[in-house]
C-alpha cells in the first residue's frame, strides 16, 4: 500500500498530508514515522529518497506535515499558510504526532508490527516527547534539540516579544518573514510538565538512539551528548555531517547525500537489532 498526499485531522481540527508507503514484502514488523523539524515539511530535501531507503530495507516508511508547519493541503511545499505557523505550539505538534499514529493504526493492523519514532531536529525533541505513547517502540534522533525552552528568547528580547505579541524570522532560502507569536511561549508555560524533554529522556523506558553531524551549523552536538545521557542511548557522531546531514532544498540529485546515507544505515542496523 502506497498512500501519498492522503489527509489527516491534526491540532485543533486543521487539515494536513501525509504519505504511508510499506515494502514490497507485506510481511514486514517495522514502521517508521518521520517527524520533520522547524521550517521542515514531509518532502523537503532528499526525505524521500531517505523513504526509498526505508522500504528497501523491509521497513514501512511514514512521512507527513505538522499542521501548522504553515503548508496547506494544496500547496505543502514551503509556507503559503504564515498566519497557521504563527499560530503553532509544541502541544499541537504532540496532538499531530498522536493523531498520525492513529491515521495509520485505521489503515493498517499494527497489533504486530513496531513503531519507531525518527524526528529531525526539533521534531527529534518532539520524538522524545511523544513516545510515551505504548504503540512506541523505539526513538531515534537526528541533530536535535535537547530543550524547548533554549529555543526561546530571553531577558529584554522576551519582554519585548511579549509586549509586541509576535517577531519574526526570516527563511533564507524563500526570503519569507515568518512569525512567531507569543502564544506559542504561554504554551509552553502552560505544559512545563508536559514539554519538558529532559524529564521525559530520563523516564523513556525505550532503546533510543542519538545521531548528530560533528559540523551542525544548528545544533550543537551536546543537545545529543544531553539527550543520550538521559535515555542511556546510544549516541553516533557522523563526520563532516551538517545541520541535514548535507541534504538541502530542492534536492534534485537521485542519490542521498553520502553523509544521509551513512545515517539511514545506522538506523536500519539500530532497528534491525531491537
Amino acid at each position: 500500500m502506497n498512500l501519498h498526499n492522503e489527509i489527516y485531522i491534526g491540532a485543533e481540527g486543521r487539515e494536513s498530508l501525509v504519505d504511508f508507503d510499506e515494502p514490497f514484502d507485506e510481511n514486514y514488523n517495522d514502521i517508521i514515522v518521520f517527524i520533520h523539524g522547524y521550517k521542515g515539511f514531509k518532502d523537503w530535501g532528499a526525505w524521500n529518497l531517505m523513504k526509498r531507503y526505508f522500504l528497501s530495507c523491509n521497513i514501512a516508511f511514514c512521512k507527513f506535515n505538522l499542521s501548522h508547519n504553515g503548508g496547506t493541503t494544496e500547496q505543502a511545499i514551503d509556507f503559503p499558510d504564515l498566519k497557521a505557523f504563527s499560530d503553532n505550539r509544541y502541544s499541537f505538534c504532540l496532538t499531530d504526532i498522536k493523531a498520525i499514529i492513529d491515521w495509520i493504526q485505521s489503515k493498517i493492523d499494527i497489533s504486530k508490527k513496531a513503531i519507531h519514532l525518527v524526528g529531525h531536529s526539533r521534531g527529534g525533541g518532539l520524538s522524545i516527547l511523544a513516545a510515551s505513547d505504548p504503540r512506541v517502540k523505539s526513538v531515534i534522533t537526528l541533530a536535535s534539540i535537547a530543550s524547548i525552552e533554549s529555543q526561546f528568547p530571553k531577558g529584554e528580547a522576551l519582554d519585548k516579544w511579549k509586549e509586541d505579541g509576535y517577531f519574526t524570522v526570516q527563511n533564507s532560502r524563500t526570503q519569507q518573514e515568518m512569525p512567531i507569536r507569543y502564544s506559542i511561549y504561554e504554551d509552553w508555560e502552560s505544559n512545563k510538565d508536559l514539554l519538558n524533554i529532559e524529564e521525559t529522556a530520563k523516564k523513556l523506558n525505550l532503546p533510543a538512539l542519538h545521531i548528530h553531524g560533528d559540523i551542525d551549523e544548528s545544533v550543537y552536538i551536546t543537545e545529543s551528548e544531553k539527550l543520550s545521557t538521559w535515555t542511556q542511548g546510544k549516541l553516533i557522531i557522523i563526520s563532516n555531517a551538517n545541520h541535514t546531514f548535507n541534504s538541502y532544498h530542492p534536492y534534485e540529485k537521485e542519490d542521498m547525500p553520502s553523509k544521509l546515507y551513512e545515517t539511514c544505515i545506522l538506523i536500519s542496523q539500530f532497528i534491525e537489532s531491537l
